[in-house]
């Protein structure tokens, strides 16, 4: 699959506020509505692991259940951890994972952020701009924003809580930038599961987002292409390894 807009290109030689304006523009690409509709889709994961100051990109395309290919890149890491600034670490190496992939995808799931960012410009957001590919962020972890009107947690499975911008997202606070979403839960006990935070990358809206990961889940907290692109991923690392 090419780069559709090599413009958008994460380049971790910029500095830090010229990335962070690239990441002002492609939020006014990128556009956070649409449904989604496609009969028997293709659907990629997308994950990435660090062995020794390298980063490994894995791909798992899938369609109706099934893993139809897989692709793969390494790159060496030029900068370190910037929150933020991830797509500028690791985009290089997701782009070449993807320029491996024969297939053309439909729609792209990313073990990241998409609209929830302070600049709407998130991993899932730069790479879906880029190839301009439908795609979802789906993040372990709150980068910014807030939860509205959140119920008592732990979250019951199925339970979706809006995320809205706060005074630290660059855009009008309140605006809906995606929703936590708990695609798993414990019945009872002691232990419990944390949702995912699930945003719009690039041509699909909130509530499809969400709407998306949750049909991809296949009785595990991930969607079933990141799942296995994690693991995928893994076993990458492990070969970097020896």
């Amino acid at each position: 699959m090419e780069v559709v807009y090599p413009k958008f290109r994460p380049d971790p030689g910029l500095s830090r506020a010229e990335m962070e304006e690239l990441q002002r523009e492609i939020a006014r690409e990128a556009v956070f509505e649409g449904r989604f509709e496609c009969d028997s889709p293709v659907v990629v994961g997308v994950d990435q692991a660090f062995p020794d100051e390298q980063a490994v990109s894995a791909i798992v395309a899938m369609r109706d259940g099934e893993v139809i290919e897989r692709a793969s890149a390494v790159t060496e890491l030029s900068i370190p951890y910037i929150p933020g600034l991830l797509s500028f670490r690791e985009g290089e190496s997701i782009l070449a994972a993807f320029e491996e992939l024969e297939c053309e995808p439909d729609l792209a799931l990313f073990d990241g952020s998409g609209r929830i960012h302070y600049r709407q410009a998130g991993l899932a957001t730069h790479m879906g701009v880029a190839l301009d590919l439908p795609s979802v962020g789906v993040a372990k972890s709150l980068l910014c924003g807030r939860l509205s009107n959140p119920p008592e947690e732990p979250f019951s499975e199925g339970t979706r809580v809006p995320i809205l911008a706060d005074d630290r997202v660059e855009v009008e606070e309140g605006t809906v930038l995606g929703y936590a979403v708990q695609t798993r839960q414990y019945e009872g006990g002691s232990r419990y599961i944390n949702p995912l935070y699930v945003s719009p990358g690039h041509r699909v809206d909130p509530e499809t987002a969400a709407s998306l990961a949750q049909a991809h889940c296949e009785g595990y907290k991930l969607p079933e292409p990141v799942r296995r692109a994690d693991s995928y991923a893994g076993e990458l690392a492990d070969e970097a390894r020896q």
